[in-house]
């Protein structure tokens, strides 16, 4: 068992993470799920740190989108949550509506690189309206609905030869979560390369 030396850099902290897919015919069992495997899979890829999953798979409604939203962070205490799915403008698609209603702070920045990552592919990426917020120390992402579109803005694109051509949206969100108060979270370059600025320094083993 290996001992703390004074003054070494923390062990990487346990993230939580919520993940919800929001789909009528998924959480009716119309249809398999394959939002939630899609984001614990890229997730699990991308992020160092261990991972607690806090996953949930629940239909179309704002009032309950909007629970569930407060439970996995007021109750569950997760430092990041992802919701995939209902973020179109059909009359169902009300994920950004109720991501909005649980909002301390507004963070539509996401939502604009999304939709150039998406545009990139389909003229109707502009019809996407995906969002994210704040809520206490806590970062809320709405991703699109198909698992090939949530690995593409989560991790941005690349030329042949593996150079990042448009940066994904996760390579700002370990130092947002700084920001507001949640645990050090690194990731794996190859995957996404986090950015942080020069004066942002790791925690310090006490």
């Amino acid at each position: 068992m290996s001992e703390e030396v004074p003054g070494a850099e923390a062990p990487l902290p346990c993230v939580r993470i919520g993940v919800v897919s929001i789909s009528d015919r998924a959480s009716s069992g119309v249809y398999e799920d394959k939002g939630l495997p899609a984001l614990q899979d890229w997730l699990g890829r991308a992020v160092r740190n261990p991972i607690e999953w806090v996953p949930r798979l629940i239909a179309d409604e704002r009032p309950l989108i909007a629970q569930t939203l407060r439970e996995l962070v007021d109750e569950a205490r997760c430092d990041l949550v992802l919701t995939t799915g209902g973020t179109g403008p059909s009359p169902r698609d009300v994920t950004p509506e109720a991501t909005l209603d649980v909002a301390d702070k507004a963070l539509p920045g996401f939502g604009e690189q999304m939709r150039q990552i998406s545009l990139r592919f389909v003229p109707t990426a502009i019809l996407s309206r995906q969002t994210a917020v704040v809520r206490g120390q806590a970062l809320i992402l709405n991703l699109p609905g198909q698992p090939k579109s949530i690995a593409e803005t989560l991790e941005g694109l690349r030329d042949a030869e593996g150079r990042s051509v448009v940066p994904g949206i996760f390579a700002a969100v370990p130092y947002c979560i700084d920001l507001i108060g949640g645990p050090w979270i690194e990731t794996h370059a190859t995957v996404c390369a986090a950015f942080r600025p020069k004066t942002a320094k790791r925690p310090i083993a006490a």
